[in-house]
């Protein structure tokens, strides 16, 4: 008899460390997770110009002195093309910066040649299942942009901007994971 309950102890003591050591998860996995579940979306319009009337559409920027622009409906770049995102520290502030890959790029120096005077419209989305989003930058097109990279300062807290981010990186990694194989 002895013997049957020191080996009911033993299982049942290895029962219990391998439901704590492989079930169980801690804080820090969970948080994990749930930054994983955070996505971004990203859009980047051009300003219109002499672009038919039902392909247009006039938004407002800023929300603290807003201002209108109309846009193509369609955007030029989105977060599909993305390699990576971060927010930047700038001089009296934070900006974010976004690099696009090839084919973006590309088209981002397009469009940036060929419409010096005109405004990239950015349009973000944050969050869980996208629930916050706005206009957020309406940057000025002063040269050509031949990096791939778009910075721009972004009418939203930094905590915004940050969580942003995490959405629009979370979002490129699930893509360049789904294109590898």
């Amino acid at each position: 008899m002895k013997v049957c309950a020191r080996r009911f102890n033993l299982y049942f003591t290895l029962a219990v460390a391998l439901a704590l050591l492989c079930g169980c998860k801690t804080e820090q996995q969970r948080e994990q997770e749930k930054t994983k579940e955070v996505v971004g979306a990203l859009r980047v319009h051009i300003e219109a110009g002499d672009i038919e009337a039902g392909s247009t559409q006039t938004i407002s920027v800023l929300r603290s002195d807003p201002v209108l622009v109309t846009i193509a409906n369609e955007p030029i770049l989105t977060e599909a093309n993305l390699i990576t995102a971060k927010v930047i520290d700038t001089q009296g502030g934070f900006a974010i910066e976004v690099k696009f890959d090839e084919i973006s790029a590309s088209l981002l120096e397009q469009y940036s040649a060929s419409n010096p005077g005109k405004h990239l419209v950015i349009f973000g989305q944050w969050g869980d299942k996208l629930a916050n989003g706005r206009w957020l930058a309406a940057p000025l097109i002063t040269h050509r942009i031949s990096s791939g990279a778009l910075a721009f300062t972004p009418d939203c807290s930094r905590d915004e901007a940050d969580q942003l981010v995490l959405g629009l990186n979370n979002v490129a990694a699930k893509i360049n994971k789904s294109s590898l194989k």
